[in-house]
């Protein structure tokens, strides 16, 4: 079974026991997370499509831990202008652990 969320802006396809990775959520380590932006939801050969999102629908996961995604870096460079700057950026993630699919 799986099922397809948005969260963070982004949407994601999901299945039980999978590790996720999405924007930082406001809830604590070790807390349990509802999500009820489901967009599809399938499995045994069927899927079922919402408009926009699937009624009844739920996937709940467990925060594993806050995180720091890896760095990125801004570099600019203004050609023959002797001008460049170096910047580096880390995103706040939560990674999640996906506990239950449910589309009563």
């Amino acid at each position: 079974m799986f099922a397809v969320i948005r969260t963070g802006g982004k949407q994601y396809r999901v299945t039980p026991n999978a590790v996720l990775k999405v924007e930082k959520l406001e809830a604590a380590e070790g807390e349990a997370v509802a999500f009820t932006d489901v967009l599809a939801v399938g499995g045994e050969g069927q899927i079922t499509l919402g408009a926009p999102v699937v009624a009844g629908a739920r996937v709940t996961a467990t925060v594993m831990a806050q995180e720091r995604a890896e760095k990125v870096i801004i570099f600019k460079k203004r050609r023959r202008q002797n001008s460049r700057r170096k910047n580096g950026h880390r995103q706040h993630i939560t990674v999640l652990r996906i506990h239950d699919i449910s589309a009563s």
